[in-house]
């Protein structure tokens, strides 16, 4: 197909995610991508762009990455698919071996969905299984922080705290209450622990706190520091309430150590994954849970978890996330980030002080940077996007947040590249 072709197919028939679809069609030039290799995109004029955020963050080693493609194809000649109610098969059953024994102290089983927003789901009604199945029914309320996404389905959306997103759906979303992430810098005793403090007082019907650990995503890539992790594990504790830490965009090295919550040394009681999960290959997710959890389900059949997805468990993406782990161990992926974060901590450091921009920030992997009041729907981060996009990068926005967040092992010369890139953009955007 040429690229005309493409373009006038999709702006016929396709309504894109995330997208004001009445100025696409009218005004948009659309990025036709036909091709992609590490951390690299490809349109149809043959064009060549670093993909700053690793296509919404799942490709995580890059795309194409010829261990994932061959454990694909191999995978793919033997056993496509089989419904694992009931059933097992071997890529299921030794990544959930691998994934109990990489993930935080006492996390031992593992549930499979197909996405993060999935995975958040299946959690939300592990935590309300629970607490009936322990005599407690009466504990439903959900805690979230502000300006939290935890994913798109109708239970999940009501942890949202990302207000465009929540609001279209308010009157029919279940209850959860909000309490103010930490700020950056923000020490213990500040404003966050005293608002934790005052609900924990009153907070024995609260069935889960749900929270982004160090990151707070598509929220505007707020960071905050891993005390307040603590902090949350203690409130649980407490209260007898479940404490879920959503990995999906922050898991497999994003903040600098394999696992997010690993920066407090804090053991969630259940772990959502999903991103680069599966490198960027297939929807494929899952959710951790310790045995306190799992536990509660065994008994009379009317305590089984009933719940779960046509894919669940799906053979061809549970092999390529089994070999997503295999090459972060033999190609020793984590060794090389120490490396990159200082480089895009330095530069985001400089990029701070051009005119126009505040609040630069780094984390591992992340660094972001805003522009104007870090709006949504702000359109000062569009401009970056498309000086960047000139230049040979595809830079998205989070609205007024500029941010990069490309794959883990990306080159250092291609890094480098990105990173003078989304400077230049910058300086001419602004």
């Amino acid at each position: 197909m040429t690229r005309d072709e493409i373009v006038a197919l999709d702006k016929r028939y396709v309504w894109h995610p995330y997208t004001p679809m009445r100025r696409y069609i009218d005004e948009v030039d659309p990025f036709v991508v036909v091709r992609a290799e590490g951390p690299y995109l490809f349109d149809a004029d043959g064009r060549r762009y670093i993909d700053a955020n690793s296509s919404w963050w799942v490709a995580g080693l890059g795309h194409g990455h010829p261990r994932l493609v061959a454990a694909l194809a191999d995978q793919a000649r033997t056993l496509a698919h089989v419904s694992l109610a009931g059933v097992a098969h071997g890529p299921a059953s030794r990544l959930a071996e691998r994934l109990a024994e990489v993930a935080p102290p006492g996390l031992t089983k593992v549930f499979y969905s197909d996405d993060g927003s999935t995975a958040l789901e299946a959690a939300i009604k592990m935590v309300l299984g629970y607490h009936r199945h322990r005599g407690d029914a009466g504990r439903r309320r959900f805690v979230s922080l502000g300006g939290a996404f935890h994913g798109e389905t109708l239970g999940v959306t009501a942890l949202g705290g990302v207000e465009l997103f929540r609001r279209p759906f308010a009157d029919v979303l279940m209850r959860v209450d909000f309490i103010p992430p930490p700020a950056r810098d923000e020490a213990p005793g500040g404003p966050a622990s005293v608002a934790l403090e005052a609900l924990v007082e009153n907070g024995r019907d609260i069935a889960a706190f749900v929270v982004e650990p160090l990151v707070q995503a598509a929220g505007g890539m707020r960071m905050y520091s891993p005390w307040y992790l603590e902090a949350l594990r203690r409130a649980c504790d407490r209260i007898g309430a479940i404490l879920i830490i959503d990995e999906v965009f922050t898991g497999y090295g994003r903040t600098g150590t394999f696992w997010a919550s690993g920066s407090a040394n804090v053991s969630p009681d259940i772990l959502c994954t999903a991103k680069s999960f599966s490198g960027g290959m297939l929807p494929m997710a899952a959710t951790l849970v310790s045995d306190k959890v799992f536990d509660a389900f065994l008994g009379s059949p009317e305590q089984a978890f009933y719940y779960g997805h046509s894919f669940c468990g799906n053979p061809l993406g549970a092999r390529v996330a089994l070999e997503v782990l295999d090459v972060f161990r033999d190609e020793r992926v984590m060794e090389g980030v120490a490396e990159r974060a200082r480089r895009i901590d330095a530069a985001f450091t400089r990029m701070g002080s051009i005119a126009g921009t505040r609040n630069a920030r780094a984390l591992g992997m992340i660094g972001a940077i805003d522009l104007a009041d870090a709006d949504y729907l702000g359109r000062a981060g569009w401009r970056v996007h498309e000086e960047a996009r000139r230049r040979g990068a595809y830079v998205r926005p989070l609205g007024d947040v500029v941010y990069i967040a490309p794959p883990i092992n990306i080159p250092l010369d291609a890094l480098d590249e990105l990173l003078s890139t989304v400077e230049a953009s910058l300086r001419a955007a602004l």
